[in-house]
């Protein structure tokens, strides 16, 4: 069997230091040993640690299941519910210690660097637009209100949902989570 490349291996650990530890705390040297690699390797393929960061946030994305979205062989709603009990799942496994790399990002670094500011901005965007398919299927059948647009209502909802990563976070505790659920799926979207 054959070894991924190289710049894959410091790909996949960057998301990994980057979402453990955030941009500041993740050094170059912690990112190339934890893909097992030289740190002169690095720059072969980074012009960066911030180009870096880029790549990071749009492999992170991948991994947010946002194609199960589109799923039209699902209902609507519970395509959408799906998606953020996934995502709560996801971080209540790792004991509320990450949250989502794309909103760090957005809190570590959007004062600081108009590349990965531009990059979240980018990833919210797309994640945004992915969230407002169900809703504006589940509008167009009746089932929600058309009082607000599918889009406005899908940037609502993820604005909602990154507070909610930082409550649970600092709560260490489920609460937040019913809160989202409750608001979003029992009031909101009804």
């Amino acid at each position: 069997m054959s070894r991924r490349s190289m710049r894959e291996e410091i790909v996949n650990a960057a998301v990994e230091q980057f979402h453990s530890r955030g941009f500041n705390a993740a050094g170059v040297k912690d990112i190339t040993d934890g893909a097992g690699v030289p740190k002169g390797s690095f720059y072969n393929h980074f012009a960066s640690k911030e180009a870096l960061a880029v790549v990071a946030l749009e492999r992170y994305g991948e991994t947010r299941r946002l194609a199960e979205l589109l799923d039209a062989s699902v209902d609507p709603l519970l395509r959408l519910r799906q998606h953020f009990e996934f995502l709560r799942d996801e971080n209540t496994a790792r004991d509320y210690a990450r949250g989502c790399l794309i909103g760090g990002f957005g809190t570590e670094m959007a004062d600081h660097s108009d590349i990965i500011r531009e990059a979240v901005r980018v990833s919210l965007e797309h994640w945004a637009q992915a969230l407002a398919v169900p809703i504006a299927q589940a509008q167009e059948s009746g089932r929600i209100t058309a009082a607000a647009e599918a889009r406005t209502l899908a940037r609502f909802i993820l604005n909602a949902w990154e507070g909610t990563l930082i409550s649970a976070r600092s709560e260490h505790a489920d609460d937040s989570y019913e809160i989202f659920f409750d608001t979003v799926f029992g009031t909101l979207l009804t």
